[in-house]
């Protein structure tokens, strides 16, 4: 049940915003119409969610006592906040993959060869996003508070990441958040090697003039996900 809806809200988006949207905005590229162009961005956002609210099994473990034993457990506490990760990141990656699978269903056709590619980009992402969600539910105490929390970060982070437009020709202040969001950096490479474009200056990420390449926006990626995790660490180590 908890895989059936957490798989229902990114297609809606596609069903709903795809289907009503696609003739209204016409080409955003030559051969991507707005459905092709949304396609990967519904499959980040999938992974975003499910990594980012990974981090919920935290705060119902603390609240039910299960925290506390496995925190006195003769493990280091490093592993519980890099298995806690990795967990997260395993559910996210295989509910990103089941939104792959529908990608005929929205005119995306995409070769087989970048699933090598793909599938470990995605993985990267997850991991990212699953350590910040566990470094937050460290930090917070119960499940009312984490739920605000998690609706305050996830949606903003949705909306302004280029799921739905393109990042480019923004407002200043909306661009400035679009280039801080670390999930713009996870949406632009899947974009990419799902539709097989190259980065430009209409489809990618510019910073100062300058298009992020598929290989940047992974670099950025790691670091941030390699600082989560750190943090994630750290958090858990000190957790009485």
């Amino acid at each position: 049940m908890r895989m059936v809806t957490s798989l229902a809200f990114p297609l809606l988006f596609l069903i709903v915003f795809g289907g009503g949207l696609s003739g209204s905005m016409g080409m955003l590229a030559p051969g991507i119409d707005f459905s092709k162009f949304m396609f990967p961005g519904i499959i980040g956002m999938t992974v975003l969610m499910t990594s980012f609210m990974s981090g919920v099994s935290v705060v119902w473990d603390r609240e039910f006592g299960f925290l506390r034993e496995v925190l006195v457990a003769p493990i280091s506490r490093v592993a519980v906040a890099v298995g806690k990760t990795l967990g997260g990141a395993t559910i996210a990656l295989i509910q990103g993959i089941i939104i792959l699978l529908f990608a005929p269903l929205f005119g995306v056709a995409f070769p087989p060869e970048i699933l090598p590619q793909l599938i470990p980009v995605m993985f990267l992402v997850a991991c990212a996003l699953s350590a910040m969600g566990i470094f937050l539910a460290s930090r917070i105490k119960s499940m009312e508070a984490h739920q605000a929390v998690m609706q305050l970060l996830v949606f903003p982070m949705i909306f302004l990441s280029g799921i739905f437009f393109p990042v480019n020709n923004l407002p200043q202040w909306m661009s400035v958040l679009v280039r801080i969001n670390p999930a713009t950096y996870g949406i632009d490479p899947i974009r990419h090697l799902v539709l097989g474009a190259e980065p430009t200056a209409f489809l990618g990420i510019s910073i100062f003039g300058h298009t992020m390449s598929v290989g940047e926006d992974l670099m950025i990626v790691a670091a941030f996900g390699v600082v989560m995790v750190i943090l994630a660490m750290w958090s858990f180590g000190t957790q009485e």
